[in-house]
């Protein structure tokens, strides 16, 4: 792809999240969202960090592969709980699962990141953590949230953004992390590999 000429220099976005989207949009960015539909497994031996800088690089480029313009934004979350790292639950007893065990305690919520310049064949990967403090839940509470449908698309099985906030006692570190894109080191990433800048025309 190197030295091919783009006619189309929208920044693309290789998640279907709109989370990711509207974090983006509230920092200026405007970002066309492609799903880059890889494998999220993980590989033998391989750690929570690695495995969302590895996945965050991995969707960007796939996009990149399929679509004509220049630079392309990846990201990845897991939970990490204990000595499990949760993504998104299989469905609603999974997700009900894992509440109970987020329940009460505090967790990690690593972010991978990239943004990948399709001309240049440079990337700029890195990845936030965030810890998360869970008030206790009733057996109540986690049934009527799960039953939203909430849950299915979230690794954690939970939202902060949504209805699931109030759950929340406290965090450190990020809240756009938390959200699903740190957006601080994420924008830091673009205006660095020259994709948005800080003059007029594009708000962060």
């Amino acid at each position: 792809m190197n030295g091919r000429t783009v006619h189309h220099p929208t920044i693309i976005l290789a998640s279907a999240s709109p989370r990711r989207g509207q974090l983006l949009a509230s920092a200026g960015i405007v970002v066309e969202a492609v799903s880059s539909r890889i494998s999220e497994d993980f590989l033998p031996g391989e750690t929570a960090r690695d495995h969302v800088r590895r996945l965050a690089e991995a969707k960007a480029r796939a996009v990149a592969a399929l679509r004509q313009s220049r630079f392309f934004i990846g990201a990845d979350t897991v939970v990490v709980c204990g000595d499990e790292v949760m993504g998104k639950p299989r469905d609603r007893r999974d997700a009900e699962r894992m509440l109970r065990k987020l329940s009460g305690g505090p967790h990690e919520v690593i972010t991978g990141y990239a943004v990948y310049d399709a001309i240049e064949d440079r990337v700029r990967v890195g990845a936030s953590t965030t810890r998360v403090y869970f008030k206790p839940l009733e057996a109540g509470e986690i049934a009527a949230y799960v039953a939203t449908g909430c849950s299915l698309d979230k690794a954690g099985a939970y939202g902060i953004q949504g209805r699931a906030a109030y759950m929340i006692a406290r965090i450190e570190g990020s809240y756009t992390n938390v959200v699903g894109l740190p957006l601080c080191e994420t924008v830091d990433a673009l205006v660095h590999m020259g994709a948005v800048s800080y003059a007029s025309g594009h708000d962060v």
